[in-house]
């Protein structure tokens, strides 16, 4: 299954307490149970204006179905083409 990067352009992200993160994960994990086995959150990272999220899907639409479900912004989202590390030098 694809692999998508979605940038959410959040001004004051990097600002947000635990708290808040919190909150704001149990409602994509909870809007994730609801639309059932087929996209899956896998980690965000979080700067200061912007969160970029990696999740698997079948396709863009179920990224943006979750973020519409969720009232989470999307500025843009990219399929994931190839992934490199340190090792993809060796």
């Amino acid at each position: 299954m694809p692999k998508y990067i979605i940038e959410r352009e959040i001004p004051g992200a990097g600002s947000l307490t635990p708290q808040d993160l919190q909150a704001i994960s149990q409602k994509s994990c909870a809007i994730l149970n609801n639309m059932g086995s087929s996209i899956q959150w896998l980690e965000s990272y979080v700067t200061d204006d912007k969160v970029y999220c990696l999740y698997i899907a079948p396709d863009e639409a179920a990224i943006r179905t979750h973020a519409e479900q969720g009232d989470f912004p999307v500025t843009r989202v990219a399929q994931v083409r190839s992934v490199i590390d340190p090792t993809t030098a060796e």
